[in-house]
C-alpha cells in the first residue's frame, strides 16, 4: 500500500501490541482530536488491548456553509436529507476509511477485530462504508446521523449484515432529525442487520449515559 495516500490520524493505544482497532470518523468541521478525551471512558483495562485510529477528514468547501472549507467528509449541498450528502465525496471518503482498514490488517489487526465508528457526517460515512463490506467487521457504530442512500437487499452483500450496529441519536437534534436516525435504524432492522437502537434526551451531541450504553456495547464484542 502507498502510505503516501492514507488519512493524516490521531493514534491512542490502551495497552501494547493492540488486538482490537476502533476507527471514528468525527463530524463536520471537527477533527481527529474530537473524541480522543472519551477514550478513558469508553474501555476497561480488563480488555485486550485496544487501537483507537482518528482521522482527519481533508479540507474542503461546504457548500451550506457559503463554500467556506472546513474538514468534512463530504460536501454538504442541501439542508434536505434526500440531497445533503455528495456522492463523489462518499465515495471518497469510504475508499479513504478502508485504505485505513486495510493498514490495520497489515499491523496485525484483521477485520473481524476492528470496529467502524462515526459522528454526524463521520457516522454517515460509516455506514456508507460497513453497508458494502463483502468481509465484515466487529462492528459499526453511527452516532447522530442517517443514511446517505436508502439500500435495498441488493445493495448489500450476505456478510455486510453480520456486523452488529449501535445507533443512538437525541430526540432533540437540531442538524440531523431524530425521524431520520430512527428511519435509518428501521432500515437497517428490515435488511437483517442486528441494530442496538439508542435514543436520549439531547441535541445534536454526546451525553454520559450515550458513552456508557456504547461502552456496555463495546465490552460485549471485546470482552466477551
Amino acid at each position: 500500500m502507498d502510505t503516501r495516500t492514507l488519512l493524516e490520524t490521531v493514534e491512542r493505544e490502551t495497552g501494547p501490541s493492540p488486538q482490537w482497532t476502533v476507527i471514528w470518523l468525527h463530524g463536520l468541521g471537527a477533527d481527529g482530536h474530537d473524541f480522543v478525551p472519551f477514550v478513558p471512558e469508553l474501555i476497561d483495562r480488563a480488555w485486550p488491548s485496544l487501537r483507537f485510529v482518528f482521522p482527519h477528514a481533508p479540507v474542503r468547501a461546504v457548500t451550506i456553509n457559503n463554500g467556506t472549507r472546513m474538514r468534512a467528509w463530504y460536501d454538504i449541498v442541501d439542508f434536505n436529507l434526500a440531497n445533503r450528502a455528495d456522492r463523489q465525496g462518499v465515495e471518497e471518503s469510504v475508499a479513504q476509511i478502508e485504505a485505513l482498514i486495510a493498514r490495520e490488517g497489515e499491523r496485525g489487526v484483521p477485520p473481524e477485530r476492528i470496529v467502524l465508528a462515526g459522528f454526524s457526517q463521520g457516522g454517515a460515512v460509516t455506514l456508507a462504508a460497513g453497508l458494502r463490506r463483502t468481509t465484515p467487521l466487529a462492528g459499526l457504530v453511527a452516532l447522530s446521523t442517517y443514511l446517505t442512500t436508502v439500500p435495498t437487499e441488493v445493495d448489500v452483500p450476505a456478510a455486510a449484515r453480520q456486523q452488529p450496529v449501535f445507533l443512538a441519536h437525541g430526540t432533540h437534534d437540531p442538524v440531523v432529525p431524530y425521524a431520520a436516525g430512527q428511519q435509518s435504524a428501521h432500515v437497517l432492522g428490515g435488511l437483517g442487520f442486528d441494530v442496538d437502537w439508542h435514543a436520549y434526551p439531547m441535541a445534536h451531541q454526546v451525553c454520559a449515559e450515550q458513552v456508557a450504553d456504547l461502552r456496555a456495547w463495546f465490552a460485549r464484542r471485546v470482552a466477551g
